[in-house]
């Protein structure tokens, strides 16, 4: 595995690419491995990444280094995200046999906790900023609510579809999307079912991912046929549609705004990430991946203009945003 880490360049957009100019850090060796999920910790220098290679790798960005690397042969892992302690994280499995959810001190390599109640591949990870419940969402058609203390779930909605589930940055709202809806959901009333069922203009496709921007105001939703849509998260309003190559069953299409939701970057089925402006809904650059197609995996880092994408590489990509007149207009 290759870690990339781009530097700025001029170019009719502004944005880099990591085909042009970056400058690289060999912290592990290259091999076919494909990067399955990025998370970083919001309060400290640390990523951590999932890897097809049943291994977990935590990362200090400020020192460009790989400080451990967990293997986890037995259950596989898929999708890994940080609690708020930043060596600890809850990941899912990969193995096809045992769909549970760990919580793992990576301090010390020992799990701290089991989540059992998902019988079948989980897709969808969600933690709440403002305590210690998380969401997972399931092809078993089920989304589960869990409190990290707790073994067994707190909660349990079902769906009619692959479901994609995010909490809002304040912990107050939740959003499920299947069937080409979402349904916004009160963390506290759940129970009651959504307040609020938002159309996504008719497209019925699988849902990959649901997140919403820094600022609660906006949403974005990914779908298997290709298309990133882009919805006020108040009023339900579809701002704006983007489309790429569709991906394929198994894969997940990704996508992430940028910190003051001006810009969303995506993957693609054909292995390439785009960057969109969300007010003019125009593409502002792209560039093709190593990934052999696979669609990369994206983060923004926690109050950072850096984004990494994640395929067989890790690229850490710095785009110029000053440059940008919408982006000067917002500042």
């Amino acid at each position: 595995m290759v870690v990339i880490f781009v530097q700025r360049e001029r170019s009719e957009f502004h944005w880099n690419s990591a085909k042009n100019l970056y400058r690289a850090w060999n912290l592990a060796p290259f091999s076919e491995t494909m990067i399955s999920s990025i998370d970083f910790h919001k309060t400290s220098t640390y990523m951590v990444t999932a890897s097809d290679d049943d291994s977990i790798r935590l990362y200090d960005v400020a020192t460009a280094s790989c400080l451990k690397t967990i293997n986890s042969k037995k259950y596989g892992v898929d999708l890994v995200c940080f609690t708020s302690h930043p060596t600890t994280v809850i990941y899912s499995s990969r193995n096809g046999w045992d769909d549970s959810l760990r919580l793992l001190s990576l301090h010390d390599n020992k799990y701290l906790r089991y989540f059992k109640g998902h019988h079948d591949r989980v897709v969808s990870l969600s933690l709440c900023s403002g305590g210690e419940c998380f969401i997972s969402g399931s092809l078993d058609r089920t989304v589960l609510l869990w409190d990290q203390r707790v073994e067994k779930c707190q909660g349990l909605l079902r769906v009619q579809g692959r479901p994609a589930a995010a909490y809002d940055d304040q912990g107050l709202v939740f959003a499920i999307a299947f069937g080409g809806y979402i349904r916004m959901f009160d963390t506290r009333m759940y129970e009651k079912g959504p307040f609020e069922i938002f159309s996504v203009g008719g497209d019925l496709s699988e849902a990959n991912v649901v997140k919403f921007s820094n600022d609660g105001r906006l949403m974005l939703l990914t779908t298997m046929d290709g298309y990133i849509h882009v919805l006020d998260s108040f009023r339900g309003t579809l701002l704006s549609t983007y489309s790429v190559k569709p991906v394929a069953e198994a894969s997940t299409l990704d996508a992430t705004f940028s910190p003051e939701g001006m810009f969303v970057v995506s993957g693609s089925g054909d292995g390439s990430t785009h960057a969109w402006g969300v007010r003019s809904g125009k593409q502002v650059h792209s560039w093709m991946g190593i990934g052999g197609g696979d669609p990369p995996v994206i983060k923004w880092a926690p109050g950072s203009p850096m984004f990494v994408t994640g395929s067989s590489e890790l690229s850490f990509v710095i785009p110029d945003l000053s440059k940008l007149p919408a982006y000067s207009i917002r500042k």
